[in-house]
């Protein structure tokens, strides 16, 4: 039976690759930082995780998850409900409502699950989900997963999300949902016009915070606080995977009811396994430190505004955008692969990203920064950029 199928599956896998949308992993023997080592042994700068604030590998986290290994072992074996709840999980969950100015929050194993989770014991047949049309993949299949009914709207086109509105009218309920930096562009969605539309057309706000929390907003406490709308925003959804810390774990955090709501129906929570000790701990230690200072979102901001000036400067088209992303576009998906292997060979870590990331004709290098960066790393890649964007007659 399966020699039909693995005839099948070689012929799409050898059309992919001649398309040149093959995707080829590089294998990294070195700890997350600005600097990383490959399996070949050549060390390059790292421009595409991410790890915004530079916590992947900080001494506090290590210690912290190194401590909990001691205090409360390896893995919880459970869920949640049956014993797989500690103490460090509870703090957590308050440690995150406080930083987002939230009634309650319950944890994830990635916030995947949290999308994938929310909407379905929430909404049913007579209610509405009205989704931007370049949120994230999770958000989708969660979508999928309810029964509600759904309406689109164009990025960030406030217009078309009253329009939506109107339709969505005669729904018992209607929930807004978007990201709040989108991911392969980088741009941060407007959520206080989306908020002033939601009291309007009385609707619930969801916003996905996985790209903004931690990067947006003076002390990085995402879009609430960019648009000063802090306590506004009914569902936030995040990932401790990217800038708070990098390693796994998603949440969501929000009104209580909606929250306790969440415990006691949302399948990824009751049927996966609690986060393991060590990642909540670290977890813990990050808040406290976000409560401490703003030294590394400071010195994220300042990373992102010379990288984004002195690459317009160089002559390369790049998305608008207020986050720590710059889309560079090369619109041809295999000039992105090319480009990318060429930086590659000057010491840069980067990605091409095509369709069916991207829309197509949309190709484009993601450049995350870091806080780990210094300006001499951000020197050598804007270096490395015009010398192959000039070699591929780019700029």
């Amino acid at each position: 039976m399966y020699g039909k199928i693995k005839n099948h599956l070689q012929q799409e896998l050898k059309a992919i690759e001649e398309a040149g949308l093959y995707k080829r992993e590089r294998t990294i023997v070195s700890p997350q930082d600005a600097l990383i080592r490959l399996a070949d042994g050549k060390e390059v700068l790292n421009f595409c995780a991410n790890n915004y604030l530079g916590l992947s590998s900080h001494p506090v986290l290590m210690k912290a998850a190194r401590e909990a290994l001691d205090t409360h072992g390896y893995g919880m074996s459970s869920v949640r409900f049956i014993c797989g709840t500690t103490d460090l999980h509870k703090v957590l969950e308050e440690k995150i409502a406080d930083f987002f100015g939230t009634e309650d929050t319950i944890l994830y194993a990635a916030c995947f699950d949290a999308n994938g989770g929310v909407f379905e014991p929430l909404l049913g047949e007579e209610d509405a989900i009205i989704s931007d049309s370049l949120n994230h993949a999770s958000i989708i299949d969660g979508v999928r997963l309810s029964k509600a009914q759904r309406y689109r709207y164009a990025n960030a086109d406030m217009a078309d999300l009253e329009e939506q509105l109107k339709k969505a009218s005669t729904n018992r309920f209607r929930i807004i949902v978007t990201d709040g930096v989108f991911s392969m562009d980088g741009n941060v969605a407007p959520v206080d016009k989306i908020c002033e539309l939601a009291r309007k057309y009385d609707a619930l706000v969801m916003v996905d915070e996985c790209h903004s929390a931690g990067v947006v907003g003076n002390t990085g406490r995402g879009v609430t606080e960019l648009y000063n709308i802090r306590g506004e925003v009914d569902i936030i959804t995040g990932t401790l995977g990217k800038a708070f810390g990098g390693a796994i774990g998603g949440f969501t955090t929000g009104r209580k009811e909606i929250i306790e709501m969440l415990r006691q129906r949302s399948r990824p929570y009751l049927f996966s396994n609690s986060l393991p000790p060590m990642i909540t701990k670290a977890g813990i230690a990050m808040f406290d430190m976000m409560r401490e200072t703003t030294e590394l979102q400071d010195k994220l901001h300042q990373n992102t505004d010379f990288f984004r000036n002195e690459i317009i400067r160089a002559g390369f088209t790049i998305k608008p955008s207020r986050s720590a992303i710059v889309a560079i576009m090369l619109f041809d998906a295999r000039l992105s692969q090319d480009f990318a292997a060429r930086l590659l060979n000057e010491g840069i870590y980067v990605i091409g990203f095509y369709y069916p990331v991207v829309p197509k004709g949309e190709a484009r290098i993601r450049v995350q920064l870091s806080a780990a960066h210094t300006r001499e790393n951000l020197d050598k890649a804007i270096a490395s950029f015009i010398k192959v964007g000039k070699e591929l007659k780019v700029i």
